[in-house]
């Protein structure tokens, strides 16, 4: 709506000011997906407004044409090679840089940019760091479309506390850009996270989770005036 100014628009612009000052012509990046991330993107754009010198492998079609509209060189996953950064944003963090991700539904493409970059950095609001990770979130499971019903019923038979699929607009299961089905899992109030994790992925029908346990090595966080906190300071 014209007029209306997003409140959480300063704090996407400190923690994006503050990832470009990380970014260093001719790497290779990974940028994720949401709101965070693109508000990186206009950042790196501000900051070149020519010719951008920078390579990137966006984890998502949105972010894929946003940084093409940037002047970003766009390549896939497996000719860019290792890279040198990846920038994406959080649902929920804690102080340990344990995430939750995959409120948009991209976790698993995400999840793969993460993996194949050196270092890790979450751009996010102040209001995402958490006590414990599942305090306002559900972790969102990726299951294979066949027989998504049978691999929820196997989560719920004492894997995760509570599940849900994930609906469009339409009521229909929201389908990922990989042509998975979304389960959002709630986490058990107590207990290893580590271990957690492992029994997700050992689920039959299960190909990804949205917990991001032990890959982030910082975290940019903006607060609503426009100020910034780093996690490790």
């Amino acid at each position: 709506m014209r007029g209306v100014t997003d409140p959480k628009d300063a704090a996407r612009r400190a923690a994006a000011a503050a990832a470009v000052e990380r970014i260093e012509p001719g790497m290779t990046i990974g940028l994720g997906s949401g709101r965070s991330v693109w508000k990186v993107l206009e950042a790196i754009r501000e900051r070149w407004p020519g010719e951008v010198p920078l390579r990137v492998v966006p984890a998502s079609s949105q972010t894929e044409e946003l940084a093409r509209d940037a002047g970003m060189e766009v390549l896939d996953l497996d000719e860019a090679g290792p890279l040198h950064l990846a920038i994406d944003g959080a649902d929920e963090l804690d102080q340990r840089l344990r995430l939750i991700k995959g409120g948009g539904g991209a976790l698993l493409r995400e999840k793969l940019v993460v993996a194949a970059a050196k270092r890790f950095i979450v751009v996010a609001e102040t209001d995402k760091l958490v006590d414990r990770i599942g305090e306002h979130w559900r972790v969102p499971v990726e299951v294979v479309r066949f027989g998504w019903r049978s691999t929820l019923a196997r989560l719920l038979d004492g894997v995760v506390p509570a599940a849900d699929v994930r609906c469009s607009d339409d009521g229909a299961p929201f389908i990922t850009d990989e042509g998975h089905v979304i389960v959002d899992c709630a986490l058990p109030r107590a207990g290893d996270l580590d271990e957690f994790a492992v029994g997700l992925k050992a689920v039959i029908g299960v190909v990804e989770h949205g917990l991001f346990l032990d890959m982030a090595d910082e975290a940019l966080l903006g607060a609503l005036d426009g100020t910034l906190e780093t996690i490790p300071t």
